[in-house]
């Protein structure tokens, strides 16, 4: 089922059981869809459907950072459910050791020798591993990796 269907019917689902959180989270989240869809002019991929979901948990995550920062633990509880309705919906994250592992395997593949070739690397793992790495973590270890 793609992404976009299980949002659909994981709405349905809501509704019926009167879950509110995961219910406005879905109406936003199908929102955001349809209007990337007119943007686009065409129907959403899986990939764009993750591109959304990704930019709504970051989103989710600086205003938790934010609240917390400013002693706003209400606000920033309704965030952190938010937060957790919407990693449903991302593919399972990589470990640090695998996302070592694959870093090294790219590095190599890509023929990466120094800092100047990061992106090649960082381009790599967006292909071959979207959505289920954190662009912070990656973004240090390749960096790391590329100078030693």
């Amino acid at each position: 089922m793609s992404i976009q269907g299980r949002i659909e019917s994981d709405f349905i689902v809501a509704y019926k059981a009167k879950d509110t959180v995961r219910l406005a989270v879905l109406r936003h989240l199908k929102t955001a869809a349809k209007n990337r869809e007119v943007e686009l002019m065409r129907p959403l991929t899986d990939d764009d459907m993750l591109d959304l979901v990704s930019k709504q948990i970051k989103q989710r995550k600086d205003s938790i950072e934010q609240y917390e920062k400013h002693g706003r633990a209400d606000l920033a509880a309704v965030e952190i459910a938010e937060y957790d309705v919407l990693v449903d919906y991302m593919p399972q994250p990589l470990t640090e050791g695998e996302l070592a592992q694959a870093i090294d395997r790219l590095v190599v593949e890509t023929g990466a020798s120094g800092p100047k070739d990061m992106g090649k690397v960082m381009q790599a793992l967006t292909i071959g591993y979207k959505g289920r790495y954190d662009g912070k973590k990656a973004s240090e270890a390749v960096r790391s990796r590329l100078s030693s």
